[in-house]
């Protein structure tokens, strides 16, 4: 029977020197599966976990240890200062090859939505990225979002509208105009002889948070970008809901420049950021290709 070696006794490939001479700007793992928690909820997080690699006649890091090191979040609610006490286990464990920690924490965060008018309720998804870098300065943490909305073409609606006058023309002039008449009328097909477009949209945010935040504020944060965007999407509704729904939009008219511009006004009066850059997309349901607007304050890539 094959005796089994010590650990001592194995060889550390890793600790050899390197082929060639250089130092890396990243060496870790992607895609690292943990259980954590978040915003109170169980959460099934992917992690990328990494350090840069300075010592430039070292052949790698020991990955293992940044592995480990993961534990001290499993399960917990994730906050800045225990991903920071993750990212100095990171730093200490290699504490004569790198400077400079970083760990990026992925998934959808989960919050129970209220229909607009009835008492339903379901489970909206929320996709984030909390991106982490640790060195002898200090954290510096960034936060990305992901929030879907309605939006309808204000062009679209005014032509529809447009479309609505010139039948109404046609059928009213050349007999008197009866409030029962007109009412019947808007409720006939000739009353809605052309419809706006709508389409799905999505606000995708890159957020700076404030220095000495810990708990992360993610739910706050949606909360603020939906309420500028007046037309979140919904899950569990009925037709009273679905009416509320269609006139929020009706009264939310946006191309995508107007929807960055509220976005970019919510952003720049939350207490939680000092900087962001944020994507819109209207995911066009005329056109085939989706129109986008993009704005930034206050923001220095990482």
């Amino acid at each position: 029977m094959q005796s089994t070696m010590n650990e001592s006794e194995l060889s550390d490939v890793a600790s050899g020197l390197a082929s060639q001479d250089g130092t890396l700007a990243w060496v870790g793992m992607e895609n690292i599966a943990l259980p954590v928690r978040l915003t109170g909820q169980p959460l099934n997080a992917s992690v990328s976990a990494g350090v840069s690699l300075d010592a430039a006649d070292a052949r790698g890091i020991h990955m293992s240890r940044l592995y480990l090191a993961l534990d001290a979040l499993e399960h917990q609610e994730v906050t800045l200062s225990r991903v920071s006490t993750v990212l100095q286990r990171f730093l200490d464990s290699h504490d004569d090859l790198s400077s400079t920690a970083f760990l990026d924490l992925s998934g959808d965060v989960l919050i129970k939505r209220p229909a607009l008018i009835s008492p339903r309720a379901g489970w909206k998804a929320y996709p984030f990225t909390l991106r982490c870098r640790q060195d002898a300065y200090g954290m510096q943490a960034s936060l990305e979002i992901t929030i879907g909305y309605s939006s309808t073409c204000p062009c679209s609606a005014a032509l529809a509208q447009q479309s609505i006058q010139q039948a109404f023309d046609e059928d009213f002039t050349d007999m008197p105009v009866h409030h029962a008449a007109v009412k019947a009328w808007l409720g006939s097909e000739q009353g809605i002889l052309a419809t706006p477009h709508s389409q799905r949209s999505q606000a995708h945010l890159s957020l700076r948070l404030v220095d000495g935040l810990d708990t992360l504020p993610i739910e706050a944060l949606i909360d603020n970008v939906e309420n500028a965007l007046g037309t979140a999407l919904q899950t569990a509704v009925k037709r009273v809901d679905e009416q509320a729904f269609a006139l929020a939009n009706g009264q939310n008219l946006m191309f995508c420049e107007d929807a960055a511009r509220r976005v970019q006004h919510a952003l720049r009066g939350h207490a939680n950021v000092r900087g962001f850059k944020a994507r819109i997309v209207h995911a066009e349901s005329l056109h085939a290709h989706d129109a986008v607007a993009r704005t930034e304050w206050n923001w220095t890539p990482a």
